[in-house]
């Protein structure tokens, strides 16, 4: 076993999740729910199985194309995520604020 390798994947996944969307809802869930085991579990299950599919997906593309072009790609693909959330940032805060305020009497 690779344990560089390991704890490299390890602390870049926990530190990207901190705080995104899906552990709002996990904390959400846990506030609605009776069982804070289940939506631990059922979580958990969720970032394996999608860290699983990335991980088959990475791999199976690097025995077709070369290493260097799955990085890029990757590298690509953060990068045009970065400037969509950048630039759309605003915009969905102003829309969840009409939104809200069109609701209130």
């Amino acid at each position: 076993m690779e344990w560089h390798l390991l704890g490299l994947s390890f602390i870049t996944v926990f530190l990207s999740e901190l705080g995104d969307k899906s552990q709002l809802a996990a904390i959400a869930l846990s506030g609605r729910g009776r069982s804070v085991k289940a939506v631990f579990l059922g979580t958990a299950a969720a970032l394996v199985l999608a860290s699983l599919l990335g991980v088959l997906l990475g791999g199976g593309l690097s025995q077709i194309l070369p290493v260097r072009w799955v990085k890029g790609v990757a590298a690509i693909g953060f990068a045009v995520m970065a400037v969509k959330l950048l630039r759309g940032g605003g915009e969905e805060e102003d829309e969840s604020s009409a939104a809200e305020s069109a609701v209130e009497p």
